[in-house]
């Protein structure tokens, strides 16, 4: 038996948000692609992962759309959201803690809104971070040239152009230690730290975080533009991403 099929992996997938930039009645984790939700999608790709033992979904309370889904996998649980990502997160995490019957080693959160993830890089996050020892996240170099902005009299303009040999666009999944992660998000919210993903928890609490190379179409919904784009990578039986 390998060393990742004797560790308990769970996951997260915070799902509270509204999506406002969509510009839709519905959040855009319940829009539709090729009959399935958003979400539908984002939760195939991790249930296609072996080793994760269990997947947890912070939906807000209010949410009236999930309970249609046809989500028969045991595996599948869900929590009430929080108003943020990291509370959703964090809430899930006291969730699993309190009703896990083992102790926890990993945890992978990953966003909702991202169905287009590969599993293979899934799982290459997941071995990196077993191997090393340290948590990770999926992530793209910068292809584009980035120009830093100033705003004057309502109108950007170019500040200097930033050298991009260094920069890379964080992704999901993003991989860390249950204690770890549970401690650092904990104490970051406590301090009203500003935390835009699991790995700015981590970094705030001094732990090492590795980048771990994914593929660019593995992008996070939030437009009316990105959804066309996602359908119709979706829709490509050539491009079917495993």
């Amino acid at each position: 038996m390998t060393e990742k099929a004797c560790l308990n992996i769970a996951a997260i997938v915070p799902a509270a948000g509204i999506g406002s930039r969509m510009q839709s009645a519905l959040p855009k984790q319940y829009l539709e692609i090729n009959q399935k939700t958003v979400l539908e999608h984002t939760l195939n790709k991790l249930l296609q992962i072996k080793c994760i033992n269990q997947i947890n979904v912070a939906i807000s309370p209010a949410d009236s759309f999930y309970s249609k889904l046809k989500l028969p996998d045991a595996k599948i649980s869900t929590v009430d959201g929080g108003d943020t990502r990291a509370l959703s997160v964090l809430n899930a995490l006291n969730n699993l803690k309190q009703n896990s019957e083992n102790k926890i080693d990993w945890v992978l959160v990953h966003d909702a809104a991202r169905p287009l993830v590969c599993p293979s890089d899934i799982n290459k996050l997941i071995d990196m971070a077993i191997a090393h020892q340290k948590g990770g996240i999926l992530a793209s170099k910068v292809k584009d040239t980035i120009k830093k902005s100033n705003r004057d009299n309502q109108v950007e303009h170019v500040l200097e152009t930033v050298p991009r040999d260094a920069l890379w666009q964080a992704m999901t999944p993003q991989i860390f230690k249950f204690d770890e992660l549970y401690k650092s998000l904990n104490d970051a919210l406590a301090q009203n730290i500003d935390i835009t993903d699991e790995a700015s928890a981590m970094e705030w609490a001094g732990f090492d975080v590795m980048l771990v190379p994914g593929r660019s179409d593995n992008f996070k919904i939030t437009t009316p533009e990105d959804l066309q784009l996602a359908s119709f990578y979706l829709s490509q039986t050539n491009n079917i991403l495993e």
